[in-house]
């Protein structure tokens, strides 16, 4: 079997470099020894996503309009970081009640993924909460416009059958916080009662 081997990088610089998009274009060289000389990376934040359950066993979810496709989308909390600045745990609590309004006092970690890695630099970490408050303390970014929606956790899979829910991310964290729960045999264990958070 051959080994792989990564590409080298010739030359690198922005070409569009400001807050809301970066782009780099690499000068590569391949294993074989071609030069692709117009290589183009998304340099990306990392994303922090969470599946947020309520003590009676409903998925907070967001629904906001999503300009890349053109679509009012349904999806679970998320947002980005710099994992210089903020740990993924840190910035899904942090994502979490900026966009939702409800706490989480514990997370599971259940994945970091790549959702694009050909083009797109960053990861993206997957929690699961489990009893999460409500605290009311919402902060919206200048671009989101955020409806909370609750979804009983036995509808889910219809919802994503009937595709209200297709985004790749929110996708990933239902199904393995869904399988951590029933491996767990937590699914039908009543989550603890919480008073809300001052």
């Amino acid at each position: 079997m051959t080994e792989i081997e990564k590409w080298k990088i010739l030359q690198s610089q922005f070409i569009v470099d400001n807050r809301w998009c970066r782009v780099r274009k690499d000068c590569v060289q391949l294993p074989d020894g071609e030069v692709v000389d117009d290589y183009f990376i998304h340099v990306r934040p990392d994303i922090a996503l969470v599946l947020p359950i309520t003590g009676d066993r409903n998925i907070v979810f967001v629904r906001q309009y999503r300009h890349g496709v053109g679509q009012i989308l349904l999806e679970l909390p998320a947002g980005s970081f710099d994992p210089q600045r903020e740990n993924s745990v840190e910035a899904a609590k942090r994502e979490l009640e900026e966009e939702t309004g409800y706490y989480a006092e514990h997370l599971h970690k259940l994945a970091t993924l790549y959702d694009n890695p050909v083009k797109d630099t960053n990861a993206i970490h997957l929690f699961l909460a489990e009893g999460v408050i409500y605290s009311g303390k919402r902060k919206f970014d200048i671009t989101e416009d955020i409806e909370i929606v609750l979804i009983p956790l036995e509808e889910v899979a219809e919802r994503i059958k009937n595709r209200e829910i297709c985004v790749a991310g929110t996708l990933s964290a239902l199904f393995l916080g869904l399988n951590y729960l029933n491996t767990s045999q937590l699914q039908s264990t009543p989550y603890p009662s919480h008073k809300g958070r001052e």
